[in-house]
């Protein structure tokens, strides 16, 4: 019988206390509230409450200390590992009569690498939602704002627009460009304004890089790296602007196009 591992839903080690179970389940849960996709297509919605069932069963169980020590027993029969959750419920039903010595504790297991397959197979999972979610309320956001443009294929990047063509001049609009990252640190920025660079000549076209992610770096990591981009990219005419997508917040600067900051603004606003 193959079991659903519960710690790697919960991103936890499989010795983690009864406090952190708690915690990374409303960590985890918060990502798929209905609040957080009543946005999105039927599609999204429809994941979101799968992953929201999963995480809530796993924690029905691994917060109830009889339940998690019967789950980690029958997972380690079918060849999964074992929590130290089973140690604890059978220590816990042979204490020592009152009187007695106590006997010593047992030595503190090493927590798990979270590394396993199906972590990572869960992990990617869950990036492909967000990534898809995300990229699906940018879409919504620039039609909703008349942006005028047309999307393009671009390698690289999940999100590629050229402004249309207009009948007389040319359009002032950017060309844009949007990439979910799961991590968005300073490697994230060097390599999209990298692939930017390939895409268009920074030097005659505008372009506004929206760099997503759920887990950034901090903000003077982030704007430090494009400070140096600029510096070996000089004359570029690029604006790279780090999202975080959770919250629509954005390391805006002050020259960047207004299209972006329709764009955000909208985002933020959940319109």
């Amino acid at each position: 019988m193959e079991f659903k591992n519960y710690y790697e839903l919960l991103e936890i080690a499989p010795a983690a206390p009864a406090d952190e179970v708690k915690k990374a389940f409303r960590l985890q849960i918060a990502r798929y509230h209905p609040d957080k996709v009543q946005h999105l297509g039927k599609e999204f919605q429809n994941m979101a409450a799968h992953r929201a069932a999963e995480l809530t069963e796993a924690y029905r169980i691994l917060s109830d200390q009889g339940r998690r020590a019967e789950y980690d027993r029958l997972f380690a029969e079918a060849g999964g590992r074992a929590s130290t959750g089973a140690a604890t419920a059978a220590a816990a039903a042979t204490q020592p009569a009152p009187g007695a010595a106590p006997p010593p504790p047992p030595p503190s297991p090493e927590p798990a690498p979270q590394t396993g397959p199906q972590f990572r197979q869960e992990r990617a999972s869950r990036d492909e939602f967000v990534r898809k979610a995300t990229l699906s309320r940018l879409r919504q956001a620039l039609e909703a704002i008349g942006g005028g443009y047309d999307e393009a294929d671009v390698r690289g990047f999940d999100l590629a627009c050229v402004p249309k063509s207009k009948l007389f001049g040319r359009s002032t609009n950017p060309r844009l460009l949007g990439r979910f990252v799961s991590v968005l640190d300073r490697d994230a920025v060097a390599e999209a304004w990298t692939d930017a660079g390939k895409w268009a000549d920074l030097k005659k076209h505008d372009v506004c890089v929206l760099l997503m992610g759920t887990s950034l770096a901090s903000a003077g990591e982030l704007a430090g790296e494009i400070a140096n981009q600029r510096r070996k990219s000089r004359g570029a005419r690029l604006t790279l602007i780090p999202v975080d997508a959770r919250v629509w917040d954005a390391h805006m600067p002050l020259d960047a196009p207004a299209i972006a900051k329709s764009l955000i603004a909208r985002l933020k606003a959940g319109r």
